[in-house]
């Protein structure tokens, strides 16, 4: 192989890791487990153990690897590569790049993986390579990440462009930051199934109570499919999420002025039936200058955008000559 990246993912449950060339085609990819014990402090080790092995049984020279690319969960500073705090593996205030650095010898850059899956999605994805972009992943979740003028936003310590914390309900549900009527709490799949599960109390004899009856638990997709058959309760959660989701948006745009919003994440495979009320949300709220420059996407790298958003970083910051 020519010259490579390494782009790594790190979530609560597995590690993604990929080798990846400079025009961010995937050589190679594979998983590992997360290993959240004694607050993640195996992780590092783990995850250059299986890249040394990766790289020995392919015959890859350490001279042809550029850098590696790092999407951490959590609160992150990618000026200093310090994990401030992701609760799902256990770290609080953890040098991630330095330890990485320490072990692999290569230049290492991290970030929020959240802003690692909207530079993938405008590397190779539904962003079309554009210089400002929104990206919003609706999992368990609401995840995000804003590009300005070709620039991952970051802030003043790691957490601009947290969306899923902006309020849509100020008389909503509590949020899990502590406030309440976060998007999050509305437009996650976890909030999908709250809002869906008040629904049958008021419906009892609906179709998604006939599920939950069955099945002994409902998920996001079921609130979806039982909608598409026009359940009126599910319609109305539907409808619900679709508005506070094009709120949100409306507002967010407002401040970058985005020629494109890309919308992944679990929730986000329900396609038209999401992106259409959401669309009409948003031009609803928004102002007509800014919707009619901005279209709406569905995401389309799926799982590894956040490993090809790694190794764009990489390439980024290494032509700019900003090793860590």
């Amino acid at each position: 192989m020519d010259e490579t990246m390494i782009g790594i993912d790190i979530g609560g449950t597995t590690v993604k890791i990929g080798l990846l060339t400079k025009e961010g085609d995937i050589a190679h990819k594979w998983e590992i487990p997360t290993n959240r014990e004694n607050l993640g402090k195996h992780i590092v080790d783990d995850i250059w153990r299986s890249v040394s092995s990766k790289l020995t049984e392919l015959h890859i020279a350490k001279d042809k690897l550029i850098g590696i690319g790092v999407g951490a969960p959590g609160f992150t500073d990618k000026n200093t590569g310090v994990v401030h705090e992701a609760v799902n593996v256990g770290w609080k205030n953890y040098d991630l790049g330095a330890q990485l650095q320490e072990r692999s010898g290569l230049p290492v850059f991290v970030e929020n993986d959240a802003n690692m899956v909207a530079l993938g999605e405008n590397w190779k994805g539904g962003g079309n390579r554009a210089k400002d972009l929104i990206a919003i992943t609706l999992g368990t979740g609401v995840g995000s990440g804003i590009i300005a003028n070709g620039e991952i936003l970051s802030g003043t310590n790691g957490t601009a462009g947290e969306i899923g914390h902006i309020i849509a309900d100020p008389n909503g549900y509590p949020c899990n930051c502590g406030r309440t009527g976060c998007l999050d709490t509305v437009a996650s799949a976890t909030g999908i199934v709250r809002q869906a599960m008040e629904q049958m109390k008021d419906d009892p004899n609906g179709a998604l109570a006939a599920l939950y009856s069955n099945k002994g638990t409902i998920d996001a997709k079921d609130v979806f499919d039982a909608a598409r058959q026009g359940d009126p309760g599910c319609e109305r959660v539907i409808r619900r999420i679709a508005d506070l989701l094009g709120f949100v948006l409306a507002g967010a745009a407002a401040v970058i002025n985005p020629s494109i919003i890309v919308i992944g994440g679990g929730v986000s495979q329900a396609g038209d039936q999401l992106l259409r009320p959401v669309i009409d949300s948003f031009r609803t709220y928004s102002l007509p200058r800014i919707s009619r420059a901005c279209e709406i996407n569905i995401a389309r790298l799926g799982n590894d955008a956040g490993m090809i958003g790694a190794a764009y970083l990489v390439m980024q910051q290494t032509q700019k000559g900003m090793y860590r």
